[in-house]
């Protein structure tokens, strides 16, 4: 395979083209900048300036006054903000960019078996049973089972007949509803050493959460980021989702996964959890939080699988994804997967999205 490069020209591409390029980079910049538009168009500035990534005449003023007139940014008294219109441009745009990058075979293919009957129809086809619903037979394939049944109509021995033993209904895919509980890891290491996996975290749940709202209305999904402590943060506030100078309380995530969980009353939970690094705090009865950073601090750890096994016995699997394959991490996902019964993959900030997309619309699908 041969590649040749030349330097990028502007001029060479089209208008509109460009201006999906820079939509990108707006849209990178801003998931970095916590939602901050004025910040995310200071960074394409200085990027502009160093690598002339603007065509001739369109300058980043230009670019402003797109996104007003877009209606993805408005000005307010206390400046640029993002409007409405851009939150579910982000989404749209998070979503678009994962399930380009799935591929069939991706990590994460796991189908669930549940009985009950969908509104996805299959090709294949059965013989019809009391009860089925009659929009789905199948009416080539009863007149033909009818045709075959009864071979004098052909020759002129009489009316054609079509009973319910020749009938024959298309099969159904079980579409089950389902209650998602997202908790993301906000400690300092995700972060740390210029390694930023906060943002395809963000990316993710912005995906997860327009995924939802057009494909399966009837799921819920609801966010929670853990740092010291667990926060449940309202879906249009995913943006503004930054890290701290945390450790990794994974014992309070789990607990208010729970408790958002039990006022649920779909038949189907779970929880997805993003992390990078071992739980290393825990809230003690008085609400002071104990943090030991050091290894892997058995009564943190001990206290954290008490919870996984409290999410299994509860019927609520728990899926890790792991942005890092630390040992000490990788030990302690071992112990609280198994504790839970659940599922865990390692997945890097390029495949965090395609892994966890496959895992989570396989998995809604069953055939009947």
């Amino acid at each position: 395979m041969k590649f040749s490069y030349s330097e990028f020209d502007p001029s060479k591409e089209s208008l509109k083209d460009l201006l999906r390029r820079l939509k990108d980079l707006y849209h990178d910049l801003l998931l970095q900048a916590d939602g901050d538009p004025e910040q995310a168009l200071q960074w394409m500035q200085q990027i502009a300036d160093r690598y002339a990534i603007l065509p001739d005449g369109f300058s980043l003023a230009d670019f402003k006054k797109l996104l007003e007139k877009e209606r993805l940014v408005e000005a307010t008294p206390q400046g640029l903000q993002m409007a409405p219109g851009g939150e579910r441009a982000l989404r749209q745009e998070s979503l678009d960019r994962i399930f380009t990058g799935l591929s069939k075979d991706a990590a994460g293919d796991h189908r669930v078996s549940a009985a009950g009957t969908g509104q996805e129809r299959l090709a294949e086809t059965r013989p019809f049973s009391f009860g089925d619903d009659a929009s789905l037979i199948d009416a080539t394939a009863s007149v033909r089972n009818a045709l075959a049944r009864d071979l004098s109509w052909g020759m002129g021995g009489g009316a054609f007949s079509l009973t319910e033993e020749d009938l024959e209904v298309h099969e159904t895919e079980h579409l089950s509803s389902c209650a998602t509980i997202l908790l993301i890891d906000i400690s300092h290491s995700m972060i740390l050493y210029g390694e930023d996996r906060i943002t395809p975290a963000k990316r993710v749940a912005l995906a997860l959460t327009e995924l939802i709202r057009t494909r399966y209305p009837k799921d819920s999904l609801r966010v929670v980021t853990f740092g010291d402590d667990a926060e449940e943060v309202p879906l249009d506030s995913i943006p503004s989702i930054s890290v701290g100078p945390f450790h990794t309380n994974t014992r309070a995530a789990l607990r208010m996964a729970q408790d958002l969980l039990r006022r649920e009353k779909r038949a189907n939970r779970q929880i997805f959890m993003i992390t990078d690094g071992k739980p290393s705090a825990l809230t003690e009865p008085d609400g002071e939080i104990y943090k030991n950073p050091f290894g892997l601090d058995r009564r943190v750890v001990s206290k954290t699988l008490d919870e996984s096994t409290a999410c299994r016995r509860l019927g609520i699997p728990i899926t890790t994804f792991m942005l890092t394959e630390d040992p000490m991490l990788v030990n302690f996902v071992e112990e609280f997967t198994e504790a839970n019964r659940g599922r865990a993959y390692f997945a890097g900030g390029d495949k965090l999205g395609a892994t966890m997309f496959v895992d989570y619309v396989r998995g809604k699908r069953s055939r009947i």
